[in-house]
């Protein structure tokens, strides 16, 4: 999780991507614990990726700790200082690379049900797509199992796109063929790559398999993440989680379902939802949302808003004259 999130500014600029709640919660505590969930055996460590102190602070690292503590976990905390592809951000967590572990990219959510082929050396999440040729897929032979690599093929290769999360027997063996990978001097503009570790294992007789995910939901722009918010929004109903807090004040407003509506929200003369997640504190007045994403202690009033995102501590009036916007903000 050591990007910088470029595609979702202006929400980025001032919360890591990871971070930012999405259906009411972050988008890596999601993640984990869905994993945690999917793998269903103890998990001793979490090993987080970071990029530099300066934009992952010590609330971040502190954030992240409670998260691995809360699953009974150890953290470890690492730094990528050069974005110099997958494959290096994983060298840079070697301390942690041994037994069994599980690689995953923290702006991604998924849902699976999911036994791992103990058979397996690896296992390579995969969501079937309509179109191929905007991923990174997998080639199997008739038995199932991972022959190949190919990164937005332009034939048919297969339908099934690596998704970005990985499951390792013995990650130690990745190691070891990242290392030298990493050791090769690289030209301008390369990268180390984790398929460039996965290729070569391989080659030398690993079996991989496909692991299938029945949701997958991105959340790289965003456009994206409303969609995802609003995916999210539907599973933790069906799922039954409870969604809107006890603490709610209701002033001749309506709530449509599904939504996540935070502690100490307040909706006066509203109606709000569906797929709406407003954070703690926010307060709704005059106004109609719909497929919105806003954070926390935000004041909306005299509104009516569609696929709207919306950060913390915002004050937004729809009858405005007076405005202040900052870089990469849209008004639509």
């Amino acid at each position: 999780m050591a990007g910088r999130g470029s595609r979702l500014r202006p929400h980025s600029l001032t919360v890591p991507k990871p971070l930012l709640p999405v259906a009411g919660t972050p988008i890596v505590h999601q993640l984990v614990s869905e994993i945690a969930r999917v793998v269903d055996i103890p998990i001793d460590e979490i090993a987080f990726i970071l990029g530099d102190k300066a934009f992952f602070g010590t609330d971040v690292e502190q954030q992240l700790t409670a998260l691995a503590h809360s699953l009974g976990a150890k953290a470890s905390i690492y730094r990528q200082d050069e974005p110099l592809g997958t494959g290096h951000a994983i060298m840079c967590a070697a301390e942690s690379l041994a037994g069994p572990a599980v690689v995953a990219y923290a702006d991604t959510l998924i849902r699976a049900d999911l036994n791992l082929n103990p058979k397996a050396d690896a296992v390579i999440w995969v969501k079937q797509v309509d179109d191929p040729s905007a991923y990174g897929v997998v080639q199997c032979n008739d038995a199932g199992q991972i022959i190949d690599l190919v990164e937005k093929p332009t034939a048919f290769v297969s339908d099934q796109a690596a998704i970005g999360i990985y499951y390792f027997k013995e990650i130690a063996h990745l190691k070891e063929k990242l290392q030298a990978v990493v050791d090769k001097q690289l030209l301008p503009g390369q990268e180390y790559q984790i398929n460039d570790g996965i290729l070569a294992m391989i080659a030398d007789g690993q079996q991989f398999y496909p692991g299938p995910v029945q949701e997958w939901m991105d959340c790289g722009n965003a456009s994206i993440t409303l969609d995802t918010n609003a995916k999210m929004l539907k599973i933790l109903q069906q799922e039954e989680h409870p969604l809107v807090a006890a603490d709610v004040e209701l002033d001749n407003s309506e709530i449509i379902p599904p939504c996540f509506i935070g502690e100490g929200v307040r909706l006066k003369n509203s109606t709000v939802g569906p797929y709406v997640a407003l954070g703690k504190g926010t307060q709704v007045h005059n106004s109609e949302l719909t497929n919105c994403l806003v954070q926390n202690d935000t004041k909306i009033h005299n509104a009516r808003l569609d696929r709207a995102m919306l950060g913390n501590k915002v004050y937004f009036d729809g009858q405005f004259t007076e405005i202040s916007i900052g870089d990469y903000s849209t008004l639509k």
